[in-house]
């Protein structure tokens, strides 16, 4: 359950500079961009959601500023020095752990580098990795539903099935460290139940008459 400590993202960045101006160098960052597997939806759709998710649990300015921040040096032009410019060491430390070392081409060794050090980083990266693998999965899900599994395939870089064993591998990872905090065992308890609905998703989906 959330706790009293939860303030959402709108309320965020009323009271926090920190916080508005992560948003706001996220939106800029993400500008244009559509975020694949997600039924088209814009691609800031999901740091934001993914900030959301963490506020429930944790209200820290740099943890939510990391959360909204955490794909921009995946996935824009920005580099870790940009965002310690812009929002500080912390969240650029944050930011450096949160993404993926794309010079690993391997995709699965890719992910168990991110995961190793993820981990290793502590609690509070893997409680914005746990809020991003559970989006990830929640939007998947809506986007099967709603376009079938065929379509959403087309957009993804691997496999379906091969995403799905790191995300397996990813709640592996978050439930030996479920010692680490109330935000670590909600989320991954959140992202164990969306994979169990993924795959009875997809189960239905293949069992569907054409």
């Amino acid at each position: 359950m959330p706790t009293s400590r939860s303030v959402g993202i709108e309320a965020a960045t009323v009271r926090s500079p920190l916080v508005r101006e992560a948003l706001e160098v996220a939106r800029k960052a993400h500008a244009g961009q559509i975020r694949n597997a997600s039924g088209g939806r814009p691609y800031i759709d999901h740091p934001v959601a993914v900030a959301e998710r963490l506020s429930e649990y944790l209200d820290g300015d740099e943890l939510l500023a990391a959360a909204l921040l955490h794909d921009v040096v995946e996935d824009s032009e920005l580099e870790v020095d940009d965002i310690r410019a812009r929002c500080g060491d912390r969240v650029a430390e944050l930011v450096a752990v949160l993404s993926d070392d794309e010079s690993i081409e391997s995709y699965s060794r890719r992910k168990q580098d991110h995961r190793d050090r993820v981990e290793a980083a502590g609690p509070e990266a893997m409680a914005i990795y746990a809020a991003d693998k559970l989006t990830n999965v929640a939007m998947l899900r809506d986007a099967h539903r709603a376009e079938g599994e065929e379509a959403i395939a087309g957009e993804l870089k691997v496999p379906l099935d091969e995403k799905v064993e790191v995300w397996e591998s990813d709640l592996e990872m978050l439930r030996r460290n479920a010692g680490a905090g109330e935000a670590v065992r909600a989320l991954a308890n959140g992202l164990e139940e969306q994979l169990s609905r993924l795959r009875a998703d997809r189960a239905s989906s293949r069992s569907a008459p054409c």
